[in-house]
């Protein structure tokens, strides 16, 4: 499985693009800004947009994605309890100074125990709220893979003081759904860097007591 993270935007959120090496199918998770790039490693790797799933609808995730959907033609799935959030990117432009996105047009919604299919490789939809209501994660068994979006970083969790944040529920999230993954599996973060779920059950300071 191809496999490419691109920090996006003013607050570098990592946009993941999938693409199955055989069918060329592919599947792109947070196109939060900078859409140009994303689409060019599309383009390099010769592959058929599948899907474009949003982990929340915090802007910086989701920013891009009505310019990447006009692109491929690919229908976006987010969670529907992070409606309201999707609703307000002009004031969540406001709070970083930034020009608000063009609105963005959700096709599907992304339920907990939901699949997405790309080439030979299912992603399965896990609900994490916390962060936000709507916090979806992505796991990939086939590929050892989650998409954790900003419920789980290397070293931290995910802020929960924002509208729609809650710090217990974010701990109870990781707990039941995350925690239980094979520890071999390698988190993708909403930002940062890589790390698995074997270390974070060791060295994660807000995890300890949970392994």
């Amino acid at each position: 499985m191809i496999h490419e993270i691109l920090p996006v935007g003013v607050l570098q959120c990592n946009c993941s693009v999938f693409g199955d090496e055989e069918t060329r199918e592919g599947l792109v998770v947070d196109p939060g800004d900078d859409i140009d790039d994303v689409l060019a490693v599309v383009r390099k790797h010769g592959l058929t947009v599948k899907a474009i799933v949003i982990t929340h609808a915090h802007i910086d995730h989701i920013g891009g994605a009505q310019k990447m959907k006009a692109a491929t033609g690919a229908p976006v799935y987010m969670n529907t309890n992070d409606s309201e959030l999707q609703k307000m990117l002009d004031v969540q432009a406001t709070w970083l100074g930034m020009r608000p996105p063009a609105p963005v047009e959700i096709d599907a919604p992304a339920k907990d125990g939901d699949r997405l299919v790309v080439g030979t490789s299912e992603v399965h939809v896990l609900h994490t709220p916390g962060h936000t209501q709507g916090s979806i994660s992505l796991w990939m068994p086939g590929e050892g893979k989650l998409v954790a979006g900003d419920t789980l970083f290397r070293d931290s969790i995910g802020r929960t003081d924002l509208p729609g944040g809650d710090g217990r529920q974010i701990l109870r999230s990781i707990h039941d759904k995350l925690i239980p993954l094979p520890d071999d599996t390698v988190v993708v973060p909403g930002h940062g860097p890589n790390t698995t779920i074997g270390r974070e059950k060791r060295f994660n300071p807000f995890l300890e007591g949970m392994a």
